[in-house]
């Protein structure tokens, strides 16, 4: 399928502070409600995965008591267009609650502004709830770090991992 809109970014990682109108936001927030109430055997992330990689790369003990729910799972400023459009589901399932909100907050660390907007639009990032995705997707980001890839978000993904650890 072809998209006549331009994504917002030509790297996941957004470069720059985006002003998006509410409507966007909103459309979005709704999306991806619709999105994580579709029952699925396809699977995004698996326990396992965060047994292993959340002590490893975030230094906590993986939360076990998890709400799964579906997700896009690669919601970054490279997959979304303006009006609304998400792209690249090739990797969708279940996922830890809050998760697709958790991606596109990890890949608008650079630019505070954005990443604020997207934890006001996504009050399950710093809820208990939450927790689950955002240590997930923290560790799949440092270990993408720490095979070479994702540099530029190195410093500002530990200071995340150092939050979630406080919590």
């Amino acid at each position: 399928m072809r998209v006549d809109q331009p994504v917002l970014s030509d790297d996941p990682i957004l470069q720059h502070d985006l002003q998006l109108p509410d409507s966007w936001w909103a459309d979005l927030a709704g999306t991806l409600e619709k999105v994580s109430a579709v029952d699925t055997d396809r699977v995004a992330v698996r326990q396992q995965y965060m047994d292993r990689a959340i002590p490893q790369f975030v230094g906590l003990l993986a939360p076990t008591a998890i709400c799964w729910t579906t997700a896009h799972s690669d919601v970054h400023w490279a997959n979304l267009t303006e009006p609304l459009r998400l792209l690249d589901w090739e990797g969708w399932g279940r996922a830890p609650e809050g998760f697709d909100a958790a991606t596109l907050y990890a890949y608008t660390l650079l630019q505070p502004d954005t990443a604020a907007h997207v934890r006001a639009v996504f009050p399950i990032l710093g809820s208990p709830a939450g927790l689950a995705a955002e240590a997930t997707v923290c560790a799949q980001l440092l270990q993408t770090v720490a095979r070479g890839d994702n540099l530029v978000l190195e410093d500002r993904l530990r200071d995340w991992s150092e939050e979630l650890r406080r919590r």
